[in-house]
């Protein structure tokens, strides 16, 4: 296996765009992150497309190459990948897989979801359409709902408290405040997110993530060959992918999810590091507890210490380990199927020391985790300086 660099990263804002299709998200994504490679489109060997669900959002099928050719990109490979929320973490994997592997050398991922076009509750059901249709959406569950058992479940188990869930909107919110490309760029209180509109008992407004438009992209290349693009190329040092069961009532446990657990073994394995290494982390917050169950399963703290870690303040961006310096889903967006390439290009922003007002001192070993649905599929991917 070769080893594999991100040698060009680009994104859009994420918000609510009604003047903006599908198609020019990603194209204005795809420029930049080709600009930011110094590649040209001829040079792309293969195209991968992450979305979940722009047939229902949009209308339109066939994306892989709809968007591909918008960005003069023609006659290679252009497939589209579909994990849910996970869909453009699942891309980057297995694009990384096709360099890693030899059979292309470079390789674009895009990652682009527009979600606004439709109204919440036609969101709230495309949504809910990732999890089991045939049991927990008949029973009119969404994934707010679906997480808000999870969180109960894990105050009962561990003590975990509200004041914990809504310490993670308050360092989400103040990171997104600073990221001049986050959906919401608002500083909130405690109070304030404790006192949010309720959605599902014990989540209010505060604890759940944006229905957003946006697009983000990155490219990949055999390290051996990065120097020819960029003089800052990261090094793609583990990538893994799991899945696990899709409904709640399938899980021995509903406060752990273990494609979480394998993905991050795989991908710790092949990085040759521990939990303990990790120095930053953009974690797969869709919801507060969702951020709080991934520092356990990635093995950063204990299972059931997630939540005083985050309210002890050891996650902020002055913290032993910074989680979320972007903002986060909670604050920057979590238009689904651009979330996990725009994970990825906030490690390369970090490691490169290109993340402004948000840059960390400690940013040369990070991690990304993209979740899918409620758990069903994961994909952990560790990025460090080459």
């Amino acid at each position: 296996m070769r080893s594999v660099a991100v040698i060009g990263a680009g994104k859009t804002a994420f918000g609510a765009f009604p003047d903006r299709d599908l198609r020019s998200l990603a194209v204005e994504a795809g420029e930049k992150c080709l600009a930011n490679g110094h590649v040209a489109p001829a040079q792309i060997e293969s195209f991968y497309l992450g979305n979940f669900a722009g047939p229902a959002f949009v209308g339109q099928n066939h994306l892989a190459p709809y968007v591909s050719t918008a960005l003069g990109i023609h006659g290679v490979p252009a497939t589209r990948i579909e994990a849910a929320c996970a869909s453009s973490g699942s891309a980057f994997f297995h694009a990384w897989a096709e360099v890693a592997a030899g059979i292309y050398d470079v390789v674009m991922v895009v990652g682009v979801e527009k979600m606004t076009s439709q109204p919440t509750a036609r969101v709230s059901q495309i949504l809910a359409e990732a999890g089991d249709c045939s049991g927990e959406m008949k029973a009119g569950s969404t994934f707010a709902s679906l997480f808000a058992m999870i969180a109960r479940r894990h105050m009962h188990d561990f003590g975990t408290k509200k004041e914990h869930l809504s310490a993670v909107a308050v360092k989400n919110h103040a990171n997104g405040a600073l990221n001049p490309d986050a959906q919401m760029r608002k500083v909130i209180t405690l109070e304030q997110a404790m006192n949010g509109r309720p959605v599902a008992d014990p989540l209010n407004l505060y604890d759940c993530s944006l229905v957003s438009d946006g697009a983000a992209a990155v490219i990949l290349a055999p390290l051996e060959r990065a120097a020819e693009f960029t003089d800052k190329p990261v090094r793609v040092l583990g990538v893994a992918q799991a899945s696990d069961y899709v409904a709640l009532d399938q899980k021995e446990s509903i406060t752990t999810f273990p494609a979480v657990r394998r993905a991050a073994e795989k991908a710790y394995r092949m990085a040759g590091v521990t939990a303990a290494d990790i120095e930053f982390a953009e974690l797969h917050d869709c919801f507060t507890i969702a951020e709080i169950i991934a520092t356990e399963d990635l093995g950063f703290v204990e299972r059931g210490c997630g939540g005083p870690y985050v309210f002890a303040g050891h996650t902020t961006r002055t913290g032993e380990r910074p989680i979320n310096t972007s903002g986060g889903l909670k604050a920057k967006g979590h238009p689904v199927g651009a979330t996990g390439v725009a994970q990825i290009c906030d490690l390369v922003l970090q490691i490169r020391c290109q993340a402004g007002e948000r840059q960390i001192p400690r940013h040369s070993l990070g991690l990304a985790q993209n979740l899918g649905g409620s758990g069903a599929t994961c994909v952990v991917s560790i990025l460090g300086a080459a």
